[in-house]
């Protein structure tokens, strides 16, 4: 009897040991893994400070990016290009939201060869959301007014006059990019989208019928949009009507 005591006790007693050694091990691993996030994400906040420019610009043009290595020269060329024969100062924020393909290589090349362009780079995929945030954040102490869009060129970049004639001569903080027709969208794509923005209203939730984040916002308006402390964003229900 005394024997198979000391039996079990010294299998729990190798048991407890392994188990510490797996739990300090993994206790290790997490902070080697986190020092590694924190290591990525320096760098990338330092390479960001490299080629961005602490000025005062009128205009900053807010386009978020995932996996977009397609969509950012065409970007970048089309506003770029009508920015510029507007002949005021402005720049163009892109975001990178954690892609996998060249996005963020693109980006980094053109704020390196153009100072109009600026890149930041979020250290993982967080959502379009929280990088047209991330934008408009980074944006909101050195311009009077941003305006958000997205980088696969379906919204009309000639709009931007309107909005920018409705901030300087109407005082308007806050212009909606409203898409007046869906003919280039598939009927599922179509079908969903408008059924999404009815689906919106009929839940009493305030929102602009075919509006996704196409907008301008004033300075004033971003200052006060950073008090939210929203979690789970919607950008779009947020932004006051």
């Amino acid at each position: 009897m005394f024997e198979f005591v000391k039996c079990f006790y010294t299998v729990v007693g190798a048991l407890f040991v392994i188990y510490l050694l797996g739990y300090s091990t993994f206790l290790i691993a997490s902070v080697i893994a986190g020092s590694l996030d924190l290591y990525k994400e320096s760098n990338k906040r330092r390479y960001h400070n490299e080629i961005s420019h602490d000025y005062y610009v009128p205009v900053s043009i807010v386009v978020p990016a995932y996996n977009e290595e397609e969509s950012v020269p065409l970007a970048a060329r089309t506003i770029g290009g009508l920015l510029a024969e507007a002949d005021i100062p402005y720049e163009l924020l892109f975001v990178n939201d954690g892609s996998r393909d060249k996005t963020w290589e693109l980006i980094t090349g053109f704020a390196k060869e153009d100072e109009h362009f600026i890149g930041i780079s979020q250290s993982r995929n967080r959502g379009h959301q929280n990088a047209v945030l991330a934008g408009l954040m980074e944006a909101k102490d050195k311009c009077d007014i941003t305006i958000s869009i997205d980088c696969d060129g379906q919204d009309d970049i000639n709009a931007m006059d309107a909005m920018v004639d409705a901030y300087v001569n109407d005082g308007c903080e806050v212009v909606y990019g409203v898409r007046s027709k869906r003919d280039t969208d598939t009927f599922f794509k179509r079908f969903t989208a408008e059924s999404f923005y009815k689906l919106l209203n009929a839940m009493g939730a305030e929102g602009v019928y075919n509006h996704a984040d196409y907008r301008l916002m004033s300075a004033r308006v971003l200052h006060e949009f950073a008090n939210f402390k929203e979690v789970n964003l919607f950008l779009r229900g947020m932004v006051p009507l």
